[in-house]
């Protein structure tokens, strides 16, 4: 029985090393990480990249090495002068990210913090250069294609260090008080300029709308001219006799206005008009 025992304990203590053993000997690879490994004995940091998940190493011989693999964003601010020598602050966001292939040699160039040694630098370079390609008006209205451009000469310098460019924009761009007001001021006068323009423009459609109507009324006097040679006065007499009409209905809803019919011995019909007093 104590033989029993023994042989217990030492398969138990045999279990337990072993576990402690093997537990020391896993590590864990986070979501959107990598993992590489500096071996002692072996040259150093292996290119090999560990996927997500667990994974051995040889304790003290071994050392794994995690890195974040995620886009990260950071927000570079910068004052440059334009091609016109404007001065001008820009702040640009740029996400960024390691080549999940080449994590070996950005360890063993940069470190774990290679977008804190590399971004800054390299992004006040780009924007400097390529701000001074354009004026300032330029930087406003062009303001796309001076992104554009922003992020196609980065990617190019960042390739070289194995770093991926995933977006740029340029979040702020503002210039001095000075500029800012002489851009103020000249949007000012060309809104009065149109409306001078405008104002302008509708002068010219009234005057000649009032040619027209001139000329219609010339032509249709011309014509009633000719119709009377024509016809006799009939015409004109008939236009009296509407005028006639048009005014008698609108004097007849007219409170104030009295209608007096003449008597039998053919005198004058009279309308008066009576004023409340």
């Amino acid at each position: 029985m104590a033989q029993l025992l023994r042989s217990l304990r030492t398969v138990g203590f045999a279990s337990g090393l072993a576990g402690l053993v093997g537990y020391n000997c896993l590590f864990t690879v986070d979501p959107g990480h990598r993992a590489i490994k500096f071996k002692r004995f072996q040259g150093g940091v292996h290119p090999k990249v560990y996927d997500e998940g667990t994974h051995l190493f040889i304790p003290v011989v071994e050392s794994p090495i995690l890195m974040d693999v995620r886009t990260r964003p950071r927000s570079v601010k910068t004052q440059t002068a334009s091609k016109d020598l404007q001065n001008v602050n820009l702040t640009l966001r740029v996400l960024s990210k390691p080549e999940v292939g080449s994590l070996a040699q950005i360890y063993q160039t940069l470190g774990l913090d290679y977008d804190e040694r590399v971004l800054p630098s390299m992004v006040n370079e780009v924007l400097k250069g390529t701000v001074a390609q354009y004026n300032a008006d330029q930087l406003l209205t062009q303001r796309d294609k001076v992104s554009m451009e922003i992020r196609q000469n980065l990617k190019s310098r960042l390739d070289n260090f194995n770093i991926k460019l995933d977006d740029v924009s340029i979040t702020h761009l503002n210039f001095s008080k000075d500029f800012s007001k002489a851009i103020e001021d000249k949007q000012v006068a060309s809104q009065q300029a149109e409306r001078a323009k405008f104002i302008v423009m509708k002068a010219e459609q009234e005057r000649q709308a009032n040619v027209i109507q001139a000329e219609g009324d010339s032509e249709a006097a011309e014509l009633i001219g000719n119709a009377v040679k024509k016809h006799g006065p009939g015409l004109v007499m008939m236009r009296k006799i509407e005028t006639a009409q048009d005014i008698s209905k609108t004097l007849s809803h007219s409170r104030n206005v009295t209608y007096l019919p003449s008597g039998k011995d053919g005198g004058s019909n009279l309308l008066l008009n009576l004023k409340n007093q």
